[in-house]
């Protein structure tokens, strides 16, 4: 059987960690670097918010090498694409032929993802695709993986939310219109224990923002979200 090069968008969350877990387990990709999209006027992970500090000690936890990607604050989408195209560019010179998401329903995204890696040379897989995600975080929790709540949409969750370890109860907890695995970015999470690491990943729970970013493309009011910052531990 032939196996593929393989680079992992990482996204530092249980979404990524369990695309992970599955992927190691599958002979036909050999996972041997994540790509990580950083924020450079915060230095940190890009939507999730979490410390350059945090991300470096949590995929030395994973054993996997890993390339951070400058973003601008607020990248227009030709900027991004720009930036990523030459990104993909240098990846596929240095081998690789798959990239894997932890993406589960959303069609638009993933056609997007096939298209621009496409056009590269570069074929996509996604282990977690159209799973059932309540089922899914039931799974993500009896592995044995630890997660916590870093960023959640103020549309539905209050700034109690975030901070929050992902738990049955927190799960059983959510709106109804919310799905378990935050699939239209309800929620993020950073993920720093389970079975893929060989050490936990500690950290301090710190302060807890608000913030609102405009739609694109769009006149409607501004999307507001928590966050809650992470502050590394040796």
């Amino acid at each position: 059987m032939k196996t593929y090069k393989t680079y992992l968008n990482w996204s530092t969350g249980k979404d990524s960690a369990l695309a992970l877990y599955y992927l190691l387990q599958d002979e036909r990709y050999s996972v041997e670097q994540f790509i990580t999209t950083v924020n450079t006027a915060f230095n940190r992970v890009s939507m999730h918010g979490i410390r350059i500090a945090l991300l470096e000690n949590q995929v030395a936890a994973l054993g996997m090498p890993l390339w951070q990607i400058k973003l601008p604050e607020q990248p227009s989408m030709d900027d991004y694409n720009k930036i990523m195209t030459e990104a993909t560019t240098k990846l596929k010179k240095d081998g690789y032929s798959y990239a894997a998401f932890g993406d589960i329903l959303l069609e638009d995204l993933k056609q997007y993802r096939e298209d621009q890696l496409g056009s590269q040379g570069i074929k996509t897989v996604f282990p977690l695709w159209q799973r059932n995600t309540k089922q899914l975080m039931q799974e993500f929790l009896d592995l044995g993986f630890k997660a916590v709540i870093v960023c959640a949409d103020a549309t539905y969750f209050t700034d109690h939310f975030v901070g929050r370890v992902i738990d049955e109860d927190v799960i059983a907890s959510l709106p109804e219109e919310v799905d378990p695995c935050g699939e239209n970015g309800e929620f993020h999470t950073f993920c720093f224990d389970g079975p893929i690491f060989k050490t936990l990943v500690a950290f301090d729970i710190g302060e807890k923002t608000y913030h609102e970013y405009p739609k694109p493309n769009s006149t409607d009011a501004a999307s507001g979200f928590w966050f809650c910052d992470l502050i590394p531990t040796l």
